[in-house]
C-alpha cells in the first residue's frame, strides 16, 4: 500500500462530508455537512510539538507497532484530532496497546491524563480471560518512569460512566465500532462518550470503512458504513467536525474470505474448514491494512 502521509492537510481535504463520507447504496443523503472550522496545519504542529514525536519515536515502542506506523500514521492521525498538552484522554478498549504506548507517555509529560476504556469487572458475564487480559494490560502499563501514571475505567455492555460528566477532553475509538454493534451496545457507547466529554471535546473516530459497499446489520465482516457512524453519533448530539483520508487504503476491496480479519495484522488463514492458498495469502498481504474512515465529531459547546 503506497503511504498516504500528507505534509500539510487543507481543510478542503479534511472536512469532505461530501466525498470522504461516500454513502453507500441506499443511505440518507441528507446529513449536515461538518461545519466549517479551522484545520491545524499538519506538519506545523508536528513540529511544534516535539513531546509527540518523541514519543512516536521512542525506541521502547514495541516493534510490531512501529512496523505499522506506515499504515496507522500515528502523528498525523492524532494531531488531525485535535492532542494537545495536559489533556484528559480516554482510550477505548486499547487492545494491545498501540496507543497506549504513545499516549501514556506523551500524557506524562505534558500534565495530561491517560485513562484506557477495558473491560468492565463489574459486568457479571465477563469471562475469566477477559479479567485476566485486563490485569495484564495494567501490569504491563506500571512503569510510572515511562508510562506515569495511567488510570482505568470499565466499558463494556453494561458498564456505568467512562469518567465524571463533562471531564474529558478526548475520546479515541480505534477499529471497535464494529463489535460494539455486533455486541448491541453502539448507541449505549456513544451516549457514554457524549456525557464524559466536556463540552467542545472531541469524539475521534477511526473505523474499517464499507463504503461504497453496503454494510450488514451486524458489521460481521467488520466494515462499518459511515452513514452508520454519522447518523447514530449525531442523533445522541455529537457533531460532524472533520474528515480526513489519512488512514485510506483503496486497494481494499472489502470482500475477503474472513473478513477485514483476512488482512494484516491479523491475517486470519483457515476458517469453518476453508483455508487460503499461499498465493491467497500473498494477495492479501500485498493489499495491507484495511481502508480506514478518519472521523472527528464534536460535543456542543
Amino acid at each position: 500500500m503506497p503511504v498516504l502521509r500528507r505534509s500539510a492537510l487543507s481543510a478542503a481535504l479534511l472536512l469532505v462530508a461530501s466525498s470522504a463520507l461516500a454513502m453507500p447504496p441506499g443511505a440518507k443523503k441528507d446529513l449536515p455537512p461538518p461545519p466549517a472550522e479551522s484545520t491545524p496545519d499538519i506538519a506545523t504542529n508536528a513540529k511544534a510539538d516535539p513531546v509527540l514525536k518523541a514519543a512516536i519515536a521512542a525506541p521502547t515502542r514495541p516493534a510490531a507497532d512501529r512496523a505499522r506506523d506506515g499504515f496507522r500514521h500515528p502523528e498525523e492521525t492524532l494531531l488531525f484530532w485535535g492532542l494537545k498538552p495536559d489533556m484528559t484522554v480516554i482510550d477505548l478498549q486499547p487492545g494491545g496497546g498501540y496507543w497506549t504506548e504513545i499516549l501514556a507517555p506523551y500524557a506524562a509529560k505534558t500534565g495530561g491524563t491517560y485513562i484506557g476504556g477495558v473491560a468492565d469487572l463489574a459486568n457479571p458475564k465477563l469471562s475469566e480471560g477477559a479479567k485476566k487480559g485486563r490485569a495484564n494490560f495494567e501490569a504491563k502499563y506500571a512503569d510510572k518512569g515511562r508510562y506515569g501514571t495511567p488510570r482505568y475505567t470499565g466499558f463494556g455492555p453494561v458498564s456505568g460512566p467512562l469518567a465524571p460528566a463533562n471531564s474529558v477532553d478526548l475520546i479515541i475509538t480505534s477499529r471497535e465500532i464494529h463489535n460494539w454493534i455486533a455486541g448491541g451496545y453502539f448507541e449505549k457507547s456513544l451516549k457514554d462518550c457524549y456525557a464524559a466529554l466536556k463540552p467542545g471535546g472531541v469524539l475521534a473516530i477511526e473505523e474499517h470503512r464499507a463504503d461504497p459497499k453496503p454494510q450488514d446489520a451486524k458489521a460481521s465482516s467488520g466494515y462499518v458504513a459511515t452513514d452508520t457512524i454519522v447518523t447514530a453519533a449525531t442523533k445522541v448530539g455529537f457533531k460532524l467536525a472533520g474528515a480526513s483520508e489519512i488512514n485510506a487504503n483503496p486497494k481494499d476491496t472489502k470482500d475477503y474470505p474472513f473478513g477485514v480479519w483476512t488482512l494484516p495484522p491479523t491475517r486470519t488463514n483457515s476458517e469453518g474448514g476453508h483455508a487460503l492458498t499461499a498465493a491467497e495469502r500473498a494477495k492479501y498481504d500485498a493489499i495491507g491494512e484495511s481502508d480506514r474512515m478518519t472521523l472527528r465529531f464534536r460535543k456542543p459547546a
